[in-house]
């Protein structure tokens, strides 16, 4: 098995592949609900504590993809028209901790 920095030297590696900076373009069709899992799953990575594994691999990702990758969900829910009903959920959940 493979240890915690030597899985974040593969991921390394491979978010430095030639070309891996290239825009594309997706064509994506997802029910709203999708939608407001994706995001919050997003959000969720994005906000791991430090004994979580996943934050070790985001940890050498640089700042400017993580924002990124927050904009991509915000956009995501614009075009769904889900901003406000996110926030509500975010404000409920919240509120029960």
């Amino acid at each position: 098995m493979m240890t915690s920095s030597e899985v974040a030297q593969v991921f390394d590696t491979i978010l430095s592949i030639p070309g891996m900076n290239e825009v594309v373009k997706i064509d994506l069709k997802i029910s709203r609900k999708n939608v407001l899992l994706l995001n919050h799953v997003i959000e969720r990575g994005l906000a791991a504590k430090g004994d979580d594994k996943t934050s070790n691999l985001l940890a050498i990702v640089p700042k400017e993809n993580l924002s990124d990758l927050k904009t991509i969900s915000e956009e995501c829910l614009q075009k769904a028209s889900l901003v406000e009903l996110s926030e509500k959920l975010s404000a409920l959940s919240i509120g029960k901790l």
